[in-house]
């Protein structure tokens, strides 16, 4: 099964804390994981990888977030996030955060499910 292309499956885990390297040398030391330096956009973003699969990130908390709490989010792919958001509302879930493009991976969406629970779905563009 490729995550990135099976909807329910869950694809990627993100990390944004205040201090991502540290969380960088802590995580590695902790689970083996390689990390790769790299930048989404013009922010530092290491791409965690394991027997040279990639399966998430680190990355510094958002600037607009500033009382933010560091937390590690989960995606689960979806065919189609604009299609998904309209079933969580008729679910009686809440979007959190209007869907949002990242190329060139793909679009997201952050929604909390009746009972409070924040997750991400995620519709790929490219596959990792």
């Amino acid at each position: 099964m490729n995550p990135f292309t099976q909807p329910g499956a869950f694809s990627w885990c993100e990390l944004l804390t205040s201090d991502p390297e540290s969380a960088c040398d802590f995580y590695s030391q902790l689970f083996g994981w390689s990390l790769k330096k790299g930048q989404l956009g013009k922010t530092p973003y290491n791409v965690i990888e394991v027997d040279g699969h990639e399966i998430g990130a680190i990355a510094p908390l958002p600037p607009n977030a500033p009382n933010m709490q560091p937390t590690w989010g989960t995606y689960v792919t979806v065919e189609d996030v604009d299609r998904s958001i309209v079933k969580v509302e008729e679910l009686g879930g809440k979007v959190l955060m209007r869907p949002i493009d990242i190329p060139p991976a793909g679009r997201f969406v952050l929604i909390q499910d009746p009972q409070g629970a924040m997750i991400a779905l995620i519709s790929y563009t490219q596959q990792a």
